[in-house]
């Protein structure tokens, strides 16, 4: 489980046989869930300059 240096995201977790990708903002106690996400956009968020950025462009508002 990768902890990212962000001021936004503390961390990220993916399960790539559903799927679902889990992220824990710093803001947060507890992890939110986002399904049907392609493990390409999970590899982007941890490798990403800015996962906050990355998070605003690629997942916010585009998976449930």
């Amino acid at each position: 489980m990768p902890y990212l240096s962000s001021s936004a995201i503390r961390r990220a977790e993916y399960d790539p046989s559903t799927r679902t990708l889990q992220i824990w903002f710093t803001s947060g106690g507890h992890p939110y869930n986002y399904y049907g996400v392609p493990e390409e956009i999970y590899r982007g968020l941890i490798t990403a300059a800015s996962a906050g950025n990355y998070f605003d462009r690629y997942i916010k508002d585009r998976y449930s």
